[in-house]
């Protein structure tokens, strides 16, 4: 059988595989869970799709697209006041006194730099300490309970949740669409 041009040939929908696929076109079974020790256990770097997953969304940069887009940032030393030496091994902790450089970022999550703030939008926080053994990284928002339990699926929540690129209007229907296919984000909506 004689190679077809790609150029003229183009394949049906019906040839589509009925599973994901990685960049390299690899068969996906599962594109909501990461690959763990055990059901509750860490997550293992030997799953090439995450990876691969974090990794392209990582690298997306249509800027009104970005996470965290608008916020504030304040800049200052934390200083340890009273000993927890007992609590932690941490080297900036350890010791009464301790001048450690910090930045503190508020920002809102889902909307652009341009947004107005009265606009229902989760708050996140940064907290970057800047210490001897390296950078400590404390983030976090203002909801009691995530929506998502799995880093997999970080990339499809905010992609849901964010603006239409083509648009730059909210779209409720991608919302909805994904926390009802995600049944731990029933249990954020219920908050």
């Amino acid at each position: 059988m004689a190679a077809r041009d790609p150029v003229v040939y183009r394949p049906s929908s019906a040839y589509d595989a009925p599973f994901w696929t990685t960049n390299q076109g690899a068969p996906v079974f599962n594109n909501d869970q990461s690959m763990t020790v055990g059901p509750r256990g860490p997550i293992l770097l030997e799953d090439y799709h995450l990876v691969e997953k974090l990794a392209q969304f990582d690298r997306e940069r249509i800027p009104e697209r970005v996470v965290h887009a608008r916020g504030a940032t304040a800049k200052g030393f934390f200083e340890v006041t009273h000993d927890v030496s007992s609590l932690t091994c941490a080297d900036f902790l350890r010791a009464v006194g301790v001048q450690t450089p910090v930045i503190t970022r508020f920002s809102t999550v889902v909307h652009s730099r341009g947004s107005p703030e009265t606009l229902r939008d989760p708050r996140g926080f940064a907290v970057k300490f800047y210490t001897r053994e390296g950078n400590f990284d404390l983030v976090g928002n203002n909801f009691p309970v995530f929506f998502i339990r799995d880093g997999m699926k970080f990339p499809d929540l905010v992609h849901a949740f964010k603006p239409s690129p083509t648009r730059a209007v909210q779209e409720t229907w991608r919302i909805m669409d994904f926390l009802f296919h995600i049944p731990e984000s029933c249990h954020m909506l219920t908050w």
